[in-house]
């Protein structure tokens, strides 16, 4: 049975630079305030009239990858796509890819599993490799969430975090080690502790059609911020531990983790727990804010493009989100 390799990364994040101190000028908040409670100094939003559509922004990250990996197009057997801000309601962002690289009938799949993704995307990935079923898949995390963030005083938690991006893995069949494990959990209880409800199906027709929306409130985000980070601190732990257990190792033995963007804060209290030095954990959040299942992947890519990321290494990817659904991966670079 073929193992599964990451063989080349990209990343595409919109021009369109937002400080806190913008944020603070739309709504009642400070650099102080945001910075405290997130790490976040800065954000980037999508621009329709640069970026044109999220699948746009893909290419740019894909075609990054794709000269990484030294393959084309062609050498691609089917697309992953994460991301629960896609171009349409439907279909999603995978066949838009797809139409953009030119890449004939290659099969695409979308997931829709928020801050937890991309990590779903390359278990799925890893398990189509293994299996026989492709060579050479393209995993990609990407958002815009920027064009739907309610920038009033009522949304100023979820405002200040929220950012845009794309990240893109190349994954290969191989016979070396690569993908050691993936570890995938969810727990629906909380699915209403961050969620947009709307446009949701599970209305009176009257409720769906656009003529009668009047409370555009359930389009918004929400999230239960205590209850988010109550549980995330807790999940990223476990399922850490769990990967490190399956493959008979320890957090001493992690070369570089590379956990979600959820909050600065998050990070640094899985870091001190796990007993991880400030050059075995990568975060990028400062100057991205939460890109929901972009985040690793771009964290991913950025790290392996300044060298923090070498071949040898044993790096760990951690999500936590929205579901609430969670999971790892360990990988032997």
């Amino acid at each position: 049975m073929k193992n599964s390799k990451i063989v080349g990364l990209g990343h595409a994040v919109p021009q369109t630079v937002v400080t806190n101190d913008d944020i603070a000028s739309w709504i009642d908040t400070t650099d102080e305030w945001i910075t405290e409670r997130t790490g976040i100094k800065e954000r980037r939003f999508f621009d329709p009239e640069i970026e044109e559509s999220l699948a746009k922004m893909a290419k740019k990250a894909a075609d990054m990858a794709l000269k990484n990996a030294k393959m084309n197009k062609d050498d691609i057997d089917f697309i992953i796509f994460a991301s629960i801000t896609p171009d349409y309601f439907f279909p999603g962002s995978s066949v838009l890819l797809q139409r953009e690289l030119g890449m004939g009938t290659v099969g695409c799949l979308d997931i829709r599993n928020a801050c937890s993704g991309f990590v779903y995307s390359l278990s799925v990935a890893d398990q189509f490799i293994k299996t026989g079923m492709y060579k050479n898949i393209m995993v990609v995390g990407g958002e815009i969430q920027s064009t739907a963030i309610d920038m009033s005083d009522r949304g100023r938690s979820t405002a200040v975090i929220f950012g845009d991006g794309v990240g893109v893995a190349i994954m290969s069949a191989t016979e070396e080690q690569g993908v050691l494990s993936t570890h995938l959990h969810a727990e629906g209880t909380y699915a209403e502790e961050l969620y947009v409800k709307d446009p949701g199906s599970s209305r009176p027709r009257e409720e769906r059609q656009p003529e009668q929306i009047l409370d555009t409130s359930g389009y918004k985000v929400y999230m239960n911020g205590n209850m988010v980070f109550k549980h995330a601190v807790v999940r990223f732990q476990e399922v850490i531990n769990e990967a490190l257990e399956a493959n008979g190792l320890s957090a001493s033995d992690i070369d570089m983790l590379v956990p979600h963007q959820a909050n600065l804060r998050i990070s640094k209290f899985i870091q001190s727990k796990m007993g991880l030095s400030d050059d075995k954990v990568f975060n990028n959040i400062q100057k991205y804010g939460n890109t929901t299942a972009a985040s690793i992947p771009i964290a991913l890519s950025e790290a392996w493009h300044e060298g923090k990321v070498k071949e040898g290494d044993l790096v760990c990817l951690a999500a936590f989100g929205s579901g609430f659904t969670w999971g790892s991966a360990l990988i032997r670079w």
